[in-house]
């Protein structure tokens, strides 16, 4: 994508975090931003700071597990302006601990957020996309979609799910020429949200920031990058992967502490079982 002035932009989980700090850094692009989350008083929140900041935006109230739903925002986004310009799949969960200790519902709300989420809002919107000149699909995944992580085992693996989708969906476009729709992946290790409050950054590295990975999103929309991996760790660990057997992987993971990054994860309070 060569520009996102005057681009609409829709953001899941854009009241917070990660999404927020994306949507300020779009103002400075001039795009308009649909923010997208299920916290009204957040919502509210949000769009207050953006317009305070000469910012355009829209707000909507939805569970992004909720099909119906999502048709329902798809015709308010296009009554409100028309189709969109770019995706960004934000919205996501976790919940921290030893397997048998988190609920079951827990589990498989993670994977109906995460991973279910990610495909309804994408299945809704892809054909606006489609129909652009030129536009961009957004995926925020997670290091731990390259990695087993303990006390985090549906969070990481819904992320290799939402992985596994955008390279897919990459592909897949470029069989059917639609090569306009570009697809990007954001891997980052931990950021500094309430998502992941408690949580220790692996050695060497230290948590991100949403402000950081917002400036690196909207470069990676710009420059049609595949992938974003940060911090420096994250780059080197595919590649560490594929080159060292398995027990000697997870060795030098468990000395950098990634193995026990999520023992004292808390979130924005931590869930009973």
């Amino acid at each position: 994508m060569q520009t996102l002035k005057n681009k609409r932009v829709l953001i899941t989980g854009g009241a917070s975090g990660i999404g927020k700090a994306l949507a300020a850094r779009l103002v400075r692009e001039d795009s308009e931003v649909l923010l997208v989350d299920l916290n009204a008083e957040w919502l509210a929140a949000a769009a207050a700071d953006i317009t305070a900041a000469g910012g355009r935006v829209r707000t909507y109230q939805l569970d992004v597990t909720d099909l119906a739903g999502i048709e329902r925002l798809r015709a308010a986004v296009h009554a409100d302006g028309g189709p969109i310009d770019v995706l960004v799949n934000n919205a996501g969960l976790v919940f921290g601990g030893p397997f048998l200790e988190v609920s079951l519902e827990r589990h498989l709300k993670t994977y109906r957020v995460n991973v279910e989420g990610v495909v309804a809002m994408t299945y809704a919107f892809l054909p606006d996309l489609l129909a652009q000149r030129d536009a961009h699909l957004v995926n925020v995944a997670s290091a731990s979609g390259y990695i087993g992580l303990p006390h985090g085992s549906t969070y990481a693996s819904s992320k290799w799910a939402v992985l596994g989708f955008t390279e897919s969906l990459e592909q897949e476009f470029r069989l059917h020429g639609h090569g306009h729709v570009h697809v990007t992946a954001i891997c980052p290790s931990y950021v500094a949200t309430g998502l992941f409050a408690g949580v220790k950054a692996p050695f060497t590295t230290r948590l991100l920031t949403p402000e950081r990975l917002a400036d690196r999103i909207v470069a990676a929309i710009l420059a049609n990058r595949r992938v974003i991996r940060l911090p420096w760790l994250v780059k080197v660990t595919p590649l560490l992967k594929g080159l060292l057997p398995s027990p000697l992987f997870y060795t030098v993971s468990g000395l950098l502490g990634v193995s026990t990054s999520m023992t004292h994860w808390t979130g924005r309070g931590r869930p009973a079982a």
